[in-house]
């Protein structure tokens, strides 16, 4: 398999010189974790305080992992990045909320991002998480079957009828929605939820993904039972796989709560449950569609070589690579070059509401070994060559 993700000429060919400067001093930042740790504890200070920082937050930060504030601010970037074959999914990335009317405002933004998704080719994919329609605690409930009051069966019913009708307009419009995975203790109810909704919509093709969280050892067995039910239920399965981004989260919870931890032993084993994971569906792909979700390069390269050998076409609308948006260009941009399906997460919304998520992002590059250092070898691998050196 030819090695395509050192092309940093094609990675950041729409990244000014301007703005390749700034993602180099982001991730030099970024690969501080002490720094990281105490710029998280003075933004949330910040924040809280409502101090006026959104300026520099958005100037910085944000502008590189975000496509803008509202949906229409993130038109240019989708535009942008559609000139080099790279599609975005608009990634309304509000999290943390635990009212009705945040909830019933999260399911009008996804339908407007449906509505997105159906006029641009640029679009193919809605999203939404599951903790946008309802109370993580709720879904905690219910997936370990403690019954509900009479106020909370009422409350369920109002996150499944969100499910429902955001579910039926994707199906009724042709356009796939991938909803995203979460917590590990309120997962299960969130499956059992999305499953429904696949009965209902995939009778034809995958139009509802779900997600599979790979650092938990025990979704390729999840997978599994969910394709014998398909298969003698007849619909199609639609999945986003991913390694995770609750990694530091579920360990600790585990610990305090002395339960076994849901997560793999080891990276290694993480690795290789995802590469089985996409593998099953290759070998399944006749009922599944995959969104592989990944920025680890090994792993691109295995299911690429995977495609090559079955003869399956690059541009087969069932398999989409997926990276976050600011990260790990070489891999979107190279992929689209050579003819691949690629989509970037968008993130809006905000500023003071998408700083859960942009804190995640830190971290996570933070905790992933060899994350940061990779971007800022291929940054300044760039920076070299446009200076001639």
């Amino acid at each position: 398999m030819e090695k395509i993700f050192n092309n940093t000429q094609t990675a950041f060919a729409l990244k000014s010189d301007t703005e390749l400067d700034r993602a180099y001093f982001l991730f030099k930042l970024i690969d501080n974790q002490p720094l990281v740790r105490i710029g998280t504890a003075v933004t949330n200070f910040a924040i809280k305080a409502h101090l006026p920082v959104e300026g520099l937050i958005r100037a910085t930060v944000f502008d590189h992992f975000c496509g803008g504030i509202n949906e229409n601010d993130c038109l240019s970037v989708v535009d942008k990045m559609f000139t080099k074959g790279v599609s975005s999914v608009l990634d309304y990335s509000v999290e943390g909320k635990e009212e009705e009317k945040q909830f019933d405002a999260a399911l009008e933004m996804t339908l407007k991002t449906i509505d997105f998704a159906q006029e641009k080719l640029s679009i193919p994919f809605a999203v939404f998480k599951p903790t946008g329609f309802g109370r993580l605690d709720l879904y905690t409930k219910k997936g370990v079957n403690i019954a509900f009051t009479s106020e909370e069966q009422a409350e369920w019913n109002r996150v499944e009828a969100r499910f429902d009708k955001v579910c039926q307009v994707a199906h009724d419009k042709n356009v796939a929605l991938l909803i995203d995975g979460e917590e590990s203790w309120m997962q299960d109810a969130a499956d059992d939820l999305v499953a429904k909704m696949m009965r209902k919509y995939n009778k034809e093709k995958a139009i509802v993904f779900n997600t599979l969280q790979l650092y938990r050892w025990d979704r390729l067995d999840y997978l599994k039972k969910l394709h014998a039910q398909a298969k003698a239920e007849g619909f199609f399965i639609g999945m986003k796989l991913v390694r995770g981004a609750y990694m530091e989260k579920e360990i600790k919870r585990a610990e305090e709560n002395g339960y076994p931890s849901p997560i793999c032993a080891s990276k290694e084993a993480t690795d290789e449950n995802y590469d089985a994971a996409v593998a099953y569906m290759i070998e399944n792909l006749d009922i599944m569609a995959i969104f592989a979700g990944t920025h680890n390069e090994l792993s691109s390269y295995k299911l690429m070589e995977q495609l090559e050998v079955k003869g399956i076409l690059k541009s087969d609308d069932r398999i989409w690579f997926g990276q976050l948006y600011g990260m790990s260009d070489n891999i979107s941009y190279n992929l689209a070059e050579n003819g691949y399906n690629v989509a970037k997460y968008l993130p809006f919304g905000p500023v003071r509401d998408v700083m859960p998520y942009l804190i995640r992002r830190a971290e996570e590059n933070t905790s992933v070994a060899g994350q940061t250092s990779r971007e800022l070898t291929l940054i300044k691998t760039e920076r070299d060559r446009r200076k001639g050196k």
